[in-house]
C-alpha cells in the first residue's frame, strides 16, 4: 500500500548510541522486563538512535492510517494517496518529533492532509498518477482484509461523504476513531467549542441523510410491490 519515495533514505539513522535521558531511563525501569521496539521505543524515549525505519512505520501503523484515510475520503484511491502522503510527511519529520503520542500525531497529519486535498480540489483539477507509479502492499493482514476493515456500512459512508469536510473529519475522529473532544481540537487546531459545534451539526446532517435514504428505499420498495 505504501511505497517509499526515491528521494527518501529509508534506512535507520546512522547515529551513535547515547545515554538515555533520566526520564527515559525511569520509564524503562518502570516497565521491567518489557522490551520496546519500533515506534514504541522511539516514542517512549525520544532517542534519535531509536528512530524507526520506513518499514517500521508502515508495518506498525499502515493499516490504522489507511482506515482513517478511507473513512475520511470514502474511496480506496484517495485513501491510498493519503496514506502514502502521510508516511512521507511523517518520515521526513521524525527528526523534529517530540516524544509523546505517536498515534495522535498520525491522526493530525492524516486529517490535515485530507482537508488540504479537499481544498486543493476546489481550486484545481487533480492530475492522475503516472502509470509506472508503484505501491508496496502492507504485509499483514492482506490488502483485501485491510480494505474490508476500513469500510463502513455503505449508507453511513455515503452519509459521511455528503458532509462538509470539516464536519466529516470531526465526526469520523469522534464517533469512528474514538478520540476525545480535546484530542480532536488538537488534531484539527480548533477550540473545543468549534469541535462540539462541528460534531453536533455533523451528526444532525448524518441523521437527516440517513432518514432521507430510508424514506427513499421504502418508496422504491412500495413502487416495486405495486
Amino acid at each position: 500500500m505504501v511505497n517509499a519515495p526515491s528521494d527518501v533514505d529509508t534506512t535507520s539513522a546512522d547515529i551513535d548510541s547515547e545515554v538515555l535521558s533520566s526520564t527515559a531511563a525511569e520509564f524503562l525501569s518502570s516497565t521491567a522486563g518489557e522490551v520496546l521496539s519500533g515506534t514504541a521505543a522511539f516514542d517512549a524515549s525520544g532517542d534519535q538512535s531509536a528512530m524507526p525505519s520506513w518499514d517500521d512505520l508502515v508495518r506498525e501503523h499502515g493499516d490504522r492510517v489507511y482506515r482513517l484515510a478511507y473513512r475520511l475520503s470514502g474511496n480506496a484511491q484517495d485513501a491510498e494517496d493519503l496514506t502514502q502522503d502521510t508516511f512521507i510527511r511523517v518520515f521526513r519529520s521524525l527528526s523534529n518529533y517530540q516524544a509523546g503520542t505517536f498515534e495522535g500525531w498520525l491522526h493530525r497529519i492524516t486529517t490535515n492532509l485530507f482537508l488540504d486535498m479537499v481544498r486543493r480540489r476546489n481550486r484545481i483539477r487533480m492530475e492522475a498518477l503516472p502509470e509506472d507509479y508503484e505501491r508496496v502492499p502492507s504485509q499483514n493482514p492482506n490488502p483485501e482484509q485491510v480494505y474490508h476493515d476500513a469500510r463502513l456500512d455503505p449508507d453511513l459512508q455515503a452519509a459521511l461523504d455528503s458532509l462538509a469536510p470539516e464536519f466529516r473529519a470531526a465526526v469520523v475522529l469522534c464517533d469512528v476513531e474514538g478520540l476525545s473532544y480535546e484530542e480532536i481540537g488538537a488534531t484539527l487546531g480548533v477550540k473545543l467549542g468549534t469541535v462540539r459545534s462541528r460534531i453536533h451539526r455533523g451528526r444532525q446532517a448524518l441523521r437527516d441523510h440517513l432518514s432521507a435514504a430510508q424514506v427513499a428505499r421504502e418508496l422504491e420498495a412500495g413502487t416495486t410491490v405495486a
